[in-house]
């Protein structure tokens, strides 16, 4: 989802009202960023708090690449690592998934396996659909851990060619019946629902509805689920003991301009580290507790939900000497002044590669990518800058800016327009700033860097014949295992 798809972040269609609504009784952030410019390391950083190069989550085949978990790819968040769900069970808390997963195929990836006691959803992406000739099935749905049909067929049905599916309706009810079941447990719901993700697709009753095309009828789709959530939350009065987050794990996919969100004022789109591919929505809910109508204009990130939740619950971490990249959140929320705040730097990474540095309004550079030529030609992606021209800047190659970062006032120049004139004084001392800032980072990562989980590939493991598929008759022929280096492109 993008930054400007919602009407409090300046939609012109004003089509969001429940998500709105959110925004207007808690905190609005305005320079919200997701943990990675691609959806599985950023759902990864999240999950565990820690960014991508710790946890694990990204490739290193290629400098700069990014990568994101396929049905296909041999790894997934590690064992080791440790999520929300596992700090919540401990206090006991009851945790669900309900939608896109994403980090991973392998056994000690599966939600269940990193603390969470119910799953309803799916692993993969919803790529397809696929004949039994394809390299890939239909991707499998679960419940728990078990599986119970396939994307694309059944129930989980997604129609093409008018766009019509059931899926976010279907996320909704099983999130209603899940707190329904818990009203008098603590509960942790993660609600990952991904209709905004190719191939989109929205609920018959809103196809047709937007002012924006399909994909706003598909936004208006997930606000509805919204909407239905917090109507239940209020109808067994929870509201006033439950903390709420809304957010996205990277930018809208700009290729697809009519189908693919909006980035609104910045600079391109997923998969690059311009602005436009990781600044996003991000509002925070408690009624009473976090004071109505709030603006925060403090960077923040989706790695600080995890020490943000832990200040919140009391939970701890197993291991507290392991690093932590985010920070509570908790002091601002509840209206302390923002300088109560330790952080205010973003890291934008391509794989290894630490692209830029964000320290208060200022950016630095110190390399720079659209994307690859092939890249161009994949139909799964495209070009997330369209229409741009900055030569030098904005380019069809990796760009190497380390002799001369590129400087950007993101308050004075959001859409990265206008590189501040490295003859200045003030970009020689605001580049000193960040440029500490990003060494005492990198020197952090000494001994914690994780071992790359997205580098391999064995078309075996792609859920031909999961758990459950006897049962529903759905078990397809495992093909023989081999072991692929991944090229990765994007």
């Amino acid at each position: 989802m993008g930054y400007a798809d919602l009407g409090c972040y300046g939609n012109e269609a004003r089509e969001t009202p429940n998500i709105d609504k959110l925004a207007k009784e808690g905190a609005l952030f305005t320079d919200f960023y997701s943990a990675y410019a691609t959806c599985s390391p950023s759902r990864a950083a999240m999950l565990t708090g820690r960014l991508p190069i710790r946890n694990g989550i990204y490739t290193n085949n290629t400098f700069g690449v990014n990568a994101v978990d396929l049905p296909d790819t041999i790894g997934g968040l590690p064992a080791e690592e440790e999520t929300i769900a596992e700090v919540l069970a401990k206090l006991g808390y009851r945790n669900k998934v309900i939608g896109k997963w994403h980090v991973g195929n392998l056994d000690e990836s599966f939600p269940l396996n990193q603390g969470f006691d119910e799953f309803f959803g799916s692993k993969d992406n919803r790529m397809g659909p696929y004949t039994e000739e394809d390299y890939y099935p239909n991707p499998p749905v679960y419940r728990d851990d078990k599986m119970v049909g396939r994307y694309f067929e059944g129930e989980f049905f997604m129609n093409l060619d008018t766009g019509e599916s059931d899926m976010t309706r279907l996320w909704t009810e099983d999130a209603l019946n899940f707190i329904d079941e818990n009203k008098n447990n603590p509960f942790f719901l993660y609600w990952a629902a991904d209709g905004t993700h190719t191939p989109i697709v929205a609920h018959k009753d809103f196809l047709d509805t937007s002012e924006r095309g399909h994909y706003g009828d598909v936004v208006r789709d997930l606000d509805f689920g919204v909407g239905q959530i917090m109507a239940k939350l209020m109808e067994l009065e929870l509201h006033k003991d439950t903390f709420v987050f809304f957010g996205s794990d990277n930018g809208p996919a700009g290729w697809k301009p009519l189908k693919g969100g909006s980035a609104g004022p910045f600079l391109c789109s997923k998969t690059t580290t311009f602005e436009g591919g990781m600044r996003v929505p991000g509002i925070f809910w408690w009624p009473d507790v976090i004071p109505a109508g709030q603006i925060e204009r403090i960077p923040s990130n989706l790695v600080d939900l995890f020490p943000t939740i832990l200040e919140i619950t009391g939970g701890k971490q197993s291991d507290p000497m392991k690093v932590l990249d985010g920070q509570s959140l908790w002091p601002i929320l509840i209206d302390n002044p923002a300088d109560s705040l330790k952080k205010d730097n973003i890291f934008y990474y391509r794989g290894t590669g630490l692209y830029a540095v964000r320290v208060g309004q200022y950016k630095a550079h110190y390399w720079s990518w659209n994307t690859s030529p092939r890249a161009l030609e994949d139909p799964l992606y495209g070009d997330p800058c369209p229409g741009v021209c900055q030569a030098g800047f904005v380019t069809m190659e990796q760009t190497d800016h380390r002799d001369e970062p590129v400087l950007f006032h993101l308050g004075r120049d959001p859409g990265e327009k206008f590189p501040m004139d490295p003859a200045t004084d003030e970009y020689q001392t605001q580049l000193a700033i960040i440029n500490k800032v990003r060494d005492e980072h990198l020197a952090s990562l000494e001994g914690d860097v994780g071992y790359p989980q997205l580098n391999y590939s064995d078309r075996s493991l792609c859920g031909w014949a999961p758990p459950g598929c006897e049962e529903i008759d759905m078990c397809l022929p495992v093909p023989e295992s081999e072991v692929v280096l991944k090229e990765w492109y994007i």
